[in-house]
This record gives structure tokens, C-alpha cells and sequence, in this order.
């Protein structure tokens, strides 16, 4: 499997760390009253930032990619999609979301959206994608490919250490 280095780690002064936080509240609606201690990074190639010695999130062409670990600290309220526990396993794996196995989605997606797809029983975050339907279509959906995964549990980013 390929190792993930980070380079260039360095803190983020306060302003620029309020503006990172804001970014990410408005695309994954995170309501953090705190001000996040955050430092920035290259990881892969990619602008990344780091709370707490956890890679939380990635600059990912115009959006901003939260990690599963970024979700589960930061707990978004937006852009997820709930599936059936039937899909776990394939979805641990790395396999894109397809959309007979969602039971659920935010209707506020829009096709292009980076998103998080979590399980039906417990609601946790299994892996983060591109959205290729809008959330309103992903549970009446019938067939097709919903959502491109780009992070899952046990891939590089997961196993990055900082």
C-alpha cells in the first residue's frame, strides 16, 4: 500500500485558521464555536490541515475534502448519505457508492459535491466521495453509480501518521 508522507507541516496563525474554519462550516456545516488550533501541510501533493496530530481535511480541486477522521472530530451536519448495512463491507473496501444500496441522502447535494457516506445502524462515516447525482435523486434511484469515492477506512490518507 502507498505510504502518504506529510512535508512543509507548519501552524496556521490564527486568521488563516478562522478562515479555514469558516470554510469548512459552511460547505459541511460545522457549528464549532471554538477556534480550531490548526497547522497546514503538503500530504500527497495536496494542501492539508492537521488538528491534534490527525489529518482533518484536504484542499480537493474547488472544495474542501473533510477525512473520515475530520468527520468523526468535527461531526458535519451536511452532505452525507446514509446506506444499507448490506454495502459496508464493499464500501470498506473502496468501492464507489452505488445507488440501490443508499437508503438516505441529504437533499441539499448537488452533483459534484464532496460528500460522506455513512451506515444505515450506527450513522458512522465509512468513506467520503464525489457526489455524481444530486441528494434528492440518490434514494429513489433505482441503479447507477452514486457517489465516486475518493477516502475510505484503511487507505493511505486513514493510515497517514502525523
Amino acid at each position: 500500500m502507498k505510504e502518504l508522507t506529510v512535508k512543509h507541516r507548519s501552524r496556521l496563525r490564527v486568521k488563516d485558521s478562522r478562515k479555514v474554519q469558516a470554510w469548512i462550516d459552511e460547505e459541511w456545516g460545522i457549528a464549532g464555536p471554538e477556534d480550531l488550533d490548526l497547522e497546514s501541510c503538503t500530504l500527497d501533493g495536496k494542501r492539508s490541515y492537521i488538528l491534534d496530530g490527525q489529518v482533518i481535511g484536504m484542499e480537493e480541486g474547488p472544495g474542501f475534502l473533510l477525512t473520515l477522521k475530520g468527520i468523526l472530530r468535527l461531526k458535519p451536519s451536511k452532505r452525507w448519505v446514509t446506506v444499507d448495512m448490506g454495502a459496508v463491507k464493499y464500501l470498506a473496501n473502496g468501492a464507489d457508492v452505488m445507488a440501490p444500496g443508499i437508503n438516505d441522502a441529504d437533499p441539499g447535494i448537488e452533483i459534484g459535491d464532496l460528500v460522506w457516506v455513512r451506515d444505515e445502524r450506527n450513522l458512522r462515516p465509512l468513506s467520503v466521495g464525489r457526489a455524481l447525482m444530486a441528494g434528492k435523486m440518490m434514494g429513489p434511484a433505482v441503479s447507477g453509480k452514486a457517489v465516486k469515492t475518493i477516502h475510505y477506512v484503511g487507505d493511505p490518507i486513514w493510515n497517514t501518521s502525523v
